[in-house]
């Protein structure tokens, strides 16, 4: 690569050339085979994948959304019950909720990680709900929705502090649902069972999305639910195939949600590769550490907490300056990302929910700072050299003089 190259945000084309016999071959065995949904490919994606991440079950969908919706309603979320979640997210996470016919509630993030913040959410419930006592279960002040599960975002690769979401929802008597979309192998020590945990093994369920562009990312879409409880497992399955117990035979009305055999032979071949993947990013990031030190405030590396080995999906660092730095950046030929620019509850999709601005503090503020440096498995310390020299002179001829804002 020469210096003047173009350094990408992310880097799919040559991870991909070198798995390619391999990946032709999975699709060139359905052609021979006919067997394109389902079947022994699925079912050996399933269980490997479960192992993975420490978990009985398994079950292949169709994308990382649907994994979200088919675990809620496995776990007896029901409509117009209230889901609590955090705003700083993709907003699958909030379509999974409404479109399973719950209502979305938003809880601040931690400044540091921008993950659920636990205290606020215990504050949410002391303040917000109330115990119905005919029921034994909380309900919302305002609304009187019965609240029934929490889903905690692993965002950009990190988990959120489960050991004391999971003590606060079984005071509460809720539901977690992890929302493991860009943690795929991520860890965290609970205090309470003295080991690391994998993504996915610590709530009642897990969603996974295998889009592309993630750590352990499909041909396609294509998504998974984890879990140990055998009813969710068994539930999932049913609800991704149209309610079939077994063909023709439907005992719920369903989706058509399945995960189809190519993409789950070409995950199995990438699941293979994935903990290698998952420490070149964490080197990775270990580097733009050390190379951002000098920056101050001016542009600030990503917090990992102790408790965490974050599988850094996202390199995301927070600048006052951001629009004017990724310009910057641009111009030096060098990609970036908004992750994300306008919060869930502000945007015009969730308008009916009466959400304003100025209602969620830090996560509004991280949304007009955060910007996503080049991140991907193959990153190479030239290029994050050149990205940290791009940086360093921005600070040095743009951030360090007054700008009127």
């Amino acid at each position: 690569m020469t210096q003047n190259a173009k350094i990408p945000f992310v880097d799919l084309a040559s991870l991909h050339r070198e798995l390619e016999e391999e990946l032709v071959a999975v699709c060139r065995k359905a052609i021979h085979t006919a067997g394109f949904i389902g079947g022994p490919e699925v079912e050996s994606f399933e269980r490997e994948f479960a192992e993975f991440c420490g978990t009985k079950y398994s079950v292949g969908v169709n994308s990382g959304t649907d994994a979200l919706r088919f675990a809620l309603t496995a776990a007896g979320v029901r409509p117009n019950d209230v889901v609590l979640t955090v705003s700083h997210t993709f907003i699958a996470t909030t379509e999974a909720i409404s479109q399973a016919g719950a209502v979305p509630e938003f809880v601040d993030v931690d400044p540091k990680t921008l993950n659920l913040d636990p205290e606020r959410l215990r504050h949410y419930l002391e303040t917000q709900c109330l115990l119905d006592r005919a029921t034994g279960q909380y309900v919302h002040k305002v609304s009187g929705r019965t609240v029934t599960a929490i889903v905690p975002v692993h965002l950009y690769g990190q988990m959120a502090d489960m050991d004391a979401i999971t003590e606060i929802a079984e005071k509460y008597k809720l539901v977690v649902i992890e929302d493991a979309c860009q943690a795929h192998g991520a860890e965290y020590f609970s205090k309470k069972q003295n080991r690391w945990l994998k993504a996915g093994s610590v709530g009642k369920a897990a969603a996974f999305s295998f889009y592309p562009g993630k750590n352990l990312g499909a041909c396609g879409e294509a998504g998974a639910i984890t879990t140990n409880d055998s009813e969710i497992a068994r539930k999932s399955a049913m609800i991704r195939d149209h309610g079939q117990a077994k063909k023709y035979y439907h005992d719920v009305e369903g989706y058509n949600g399945r995960l189809d055999s190519m993409q789950a032979g070409m995950l199995r071949i990438k699941l293979k590769h994935l903990a290698k993947w998952n420490e070149q990013r964490r080197a990775s990031a270990r580097i733009y550490g050390e190379l951002l030190k000098g920056m101050g405030s001016n542009v600030v590396a990503p917090f990992e907490s102790e408790a965490c080995k974050s599988v850094y999906h996202l390199y995301v660092v927070r600048t006052p300056y951001r629009d004017e730095l990724q310009k910057h950046l641009t111009d030096a030929g060098i990609g970036t990302g908004i992750h994300y620019p306008i919060p869930v509850h502000l945007q015009n999709a969730y308008a009916s929910l009466g959400w304003k601005k100025g209602d969620l503090a830090e996560t509004e503020a991280a949304a007009e700072q955060i910007l996503s440096l080049p991140m991907f498995a193959g990153l190479t310390e030239d290029q994050q050299n050149r990205v940290a020299a791009a940086i360093s002179q921005f600070v040095s001829d743009y951030a360090a003089a007054p700008v009127a804002r």
